[in-house]
């Protein structure tokens, strides 16, 4: 809820899942209490741009007990001396205080916790993609390379076949021209079907 000039937090909803809730740049000075009755899970608040002025606007969030990230730039609270001790030790469940922690170490660009679940599930669904892809792949190349053995064996089987009519051809000619004249032509009448004629005029005779 962000720049919507909100006054206070009475009219929010129990939401006693949510975890992180943007206030920035509204009009809030007080009534922080209500944040701990309705939203008891908070672990984020951002009040930055708002109109707290004094520490102890702040103490109700006291009773956040998960709260470890608030956010209060650019209010006048933060212009106080000792405005960082002061809110370390009022809430000593805080570790980031306007991004750095008591140390002055700068906190994380996101929240492992929120953000990095859902990064990492859509990492493992593009992978799964990835793999599923290569898989059709193989399989459409493993269909090719049956389908050119198939044919390959196919070309052989016809070659084997021609060789074996072209062999037997081959003998009968052989046989032939091993013949005598009389004898290969009178075969040649009898595949034929005719009848050689001097078998012919040895009938007539008779």
């Amino acid at each position: 809820m962000i720049n919507i000039n909100l006054l206070s937090v009475s009219n929010l909803p129990k939401l006693n899942k949510l975890r992180k809730l943007e206030l920035s740049d509204n009009r809030i000075s007080g009534g922080l209490e209500v944040l701990a009755e309705r939203t008891p899970n908070l672990t984020h608040l951002n009040l930055s741009g708002n109109k707290i002025k004094d520490i102890n606007t702040l103490e109700p969030l006291k009773k956040l007990p998960n709260l470890h990230s608030l956010d209060l730039f650019n209010c006048e609270v933060t212009m106080l001396i000792n405005y960082r001790e002061s809110v370390f030790t009022l809430l000593p469940q805080l570790t980031y205080l306007d991004g750095f922690d008591a140390d002055d170490q700068e906190a994380p660009d996101s929240d492992p916790e929120a953000d990095g679940d859902g990064l990492e599930d859509d990492e493992d669904d593009d992978d799964e993609e990835d793999d599923l892809d290569e898989e059709v792949i193989d399989d459409e190349e493993d269909e090719d390379d049956d389908l050119e053995g198939e044919e390959e064996e196919d070309g052989v089987d016809d070659e084997e076949e021609d060789e074996e009519e072209d062999g037997e051809d081959d003998e009968e000619d052989e046989a032939d021209e091993d013949l005598p004249r009389g004898e290969k032509r009178k075969r040649n009448l009898e595949d034929e079907g005719e009848e050689d004629p001097e078998d012919e005029e040895d009938d007539e005779d008779d």
